[in-house]
């Protein structure tokens, strides 16, 4: 059975209320004496007129604002509104003739004042019932117009919340196979030189892989695990590094666990390692995570500047540094600062991230 809730109702009940409260202000109303006795015509007229007002607003909303305002013929409704302005005021006219209204309001003022209302010969406009159509029809289509741009907002914000999750969703694919790919070339490379350390890689890398797979099926993950994951990583590079390269990681301690997009650091370190590495040249490579506030993460990543060819022994292809911009401007977008020296002073290549997590 549908559960009823009290949402798929607010919309009926503010009609209702809204109705009432136009009934009340301009249907009822009259010009009150102490001996003025309205007839019943008077009240007849008043109800069919208010019923003719409230189909009037739906017509206006239902027909006349999206066919001819919403589709951009503009021309065809203002012609469907003075329409209809003319067709509520015949039929009030209509009404008051075929209820001998007039002369029964002059009774009724005579009876009330001793004596008739002036102005009440010859051809006249129905002020009242011009100004109330006309606010009638003012408001259903301001109304009609602002729920238009209410609805088309929430599908754009959905859509551009679908298209986002989707772009991520690629941009992780590609990053993921790529890491596990080169980690591989690496462990492979190591299964020559160092049985032991070959088995400890992998071990460490089953866990890394278990890392990525479950621990962040949600899209996001606690700033430990990341960290443990970047620790991982970087002693699984440093099983192919000789004395030459010297390879530096400070983490915040203690950790003050946050939400934070998973593998989004990872691309810098990938970096740094291919290009921070030769094979005859002593290099280092320094990374840093830091934790000034608790929903505030700062990456530095420093590595030298190499006069020979580097050793690309993350195997990285250039694809994760700019998935990891898209991905910072996706998921926080205005949140971040990047910072990027590509020769500082000290011949050192440096990127410096200033997250916003919270």
């Amino acid at each position: 059975m549908a559960v009823l809730t009290p949402r798929r109702f607010l919309t009926p009940l503010i009609h209702v209320l809204v109705w009432g409260l136009f009934g009340l202000t301009f249907l009822l109303f009259q010009p009150l004496t102490g001996r003025l006795t309205m007839p019943p015509q008077f009240w007849l007229k008043q109800g069919l007129m208010f019923c003719v007002w409230i189909a009037t607003f739906y017509f206006t909303a239902k027909v006349s604002v999206p066919r001819f305002l919403f589709q951009g013929r503009t021309e065809l409704f203002v012609l469907a509104l003075v329409a209809t302005t003319v067709a509520v005021l015949f039929f009030s006219k209509f009404l008051e003739s075929a209820l001998n209204l007039p002369e029964l309001m002059d009774k009724a003022f005579r009876a009330a004042a001793g004596r008739p209302r002036l102005g009440r010969n010859g051809p006249r406009i129905d002020t009242m019932g011009l100004l109330t159509t006309m606010f009638v029809l003012g408001i259903s289509t301001s109304t009609t117009v602002v729920q238009k741009w209410q609805k088309d907002a929430q599908i754009r914000q959905m859509l551009e919340q679908q298209r986002v999750s989707s772009e991520l969703s690629v941009l992780k694919a590609q990053i993921n196979p790529h890491f596990f790919f080169n980690t591989l070339n690496n462990i492979y490379a190591l299964t020559l030189l160092d049985g032991e350390q070959a088995r400890t890689a992998i071990h460490r890398l089953s866990r890394m892989m278990r890392y990525v797979l479950y621990d962040t099926a949600g899209g996001f993950t606690l700033l430990s695990q990341e960290i443990a994951f970047v620790q991982d990583y970087i002693t699984l590079m440093q099983l192919r590094l000789d004395d030459r390269v010297t390879v530096t990681f400070e983490r915040p301690e203690p950790v003050r666990d946050v939400p934070v997009a998973p593998m989004l650091l990872l691309p810098f370190l990938e970096n740094a390692f291919k290009h921070g590495v030769a094979a005859t040249q002593s290099s280092s490579i320094y990374i840093a995570l830091r934790q000034p506030a608790p929903d505030v993460v700062e990456l530095e990543v420093r590595n030298t500047r190499l006069t020979l060819p580097s050793t690309d022994l993350s195997g990285s292809n250039g694809i994760g540094l700019a998935n990891t911009r898209r991905r910072l401007d996706l998921l926080y977008p205005g949140q971040f600062n990047l910072l990027v020296d590509d020769h500082t002073a000290t011949n050192e290549f440096r990127v410096h991230l200033t997250l916003h997590v919270a």
